[in-house]
């Protein structure tokens, strides 16, 4: 049983362990609950997430396996997200809040939602947690299903429990898993480099 995978990034510069060998999974093993102590962690590393003018745009919808909350975020999930994630310990709804109760635009929203939940992945990673975010979800569905007020935008929803299996996944899903992993050069993600 391969729950213990080395996918440390190959890169081309030195940079933290934690961040080389975090990766995004789509095997969660649909039996072992989540860990508690590991998750209130992650969603404390997401609560000291840099923020402009230390606004906290961001709010999070916990979603624990087993739960209604979990089955209603799974069926706002998008295409082959619905095969894999219902395993996956919690979901997380990572929401932007794009402006205030009064109206005054938030601008760095986003950006900001988006360091919390970078800031929640690596930490998950450190405490042992597998994680996996995804934008294939329903914006209307989830809104719907947890009555979010038009200002907060849904991000991602970030799927987050015991690694699996992956030996034992299906073989489409088990060649994702093992595949290098591959990202662009530094060089090509620099519009100016003075």
């Amino acid at each position: 049983m391969s729950l213990v995978l080395d996918r440390t990034a190959p890169t081309d510069a030195p940079i933290l362990d934690v961040l080389a060998e975090r990766w995004s999974t789509r095997v969660f093993d649909p039996e072992t609950p989540i860990d508690e102590a590991a998750l209130r962690s992650a969603l404390e590393a997401a609560r000291w997430a840099p923020s402009g003018m230390n606004h906290q745009p961001w709010r999070l919808i916990v979603a624990r396996r087993g739960g209604d909350a979990h089955a209603r975020v799974v069926s706002a999930l998008m295409g082959f997200n619905q095969a894999w994630a219902p395993a996956a310990g919690a979901l997380i709804v990572v929401l932007a809040e794009t402006e205030t109760a009064e109206g005054e635009a938030r601008p760095w929203a986003l950006y900001d939602a988006g360091q919390a939940a970078a800031h929640f992945t690596v930490q998950a990673h450190t405490e042992g947690l597998a994680t996996h975010q995804m934008g294939g979800f329903e914006v209307d569905a989830l809104r719907a299903a947890f009555d979010i007020e038009p200002r907060f935008v849904p991000v991602t929803v970030i799927a987050v429990g015991a690694l699996g299996d992956v030996d034992a996944a299906e073989e489409g899903l088990r060649q994702r898993e093992l595949a290098p992993r591959e990202r662009r050069t530094i060089e090509e993600s620099l519009l100016v480099d003075a």
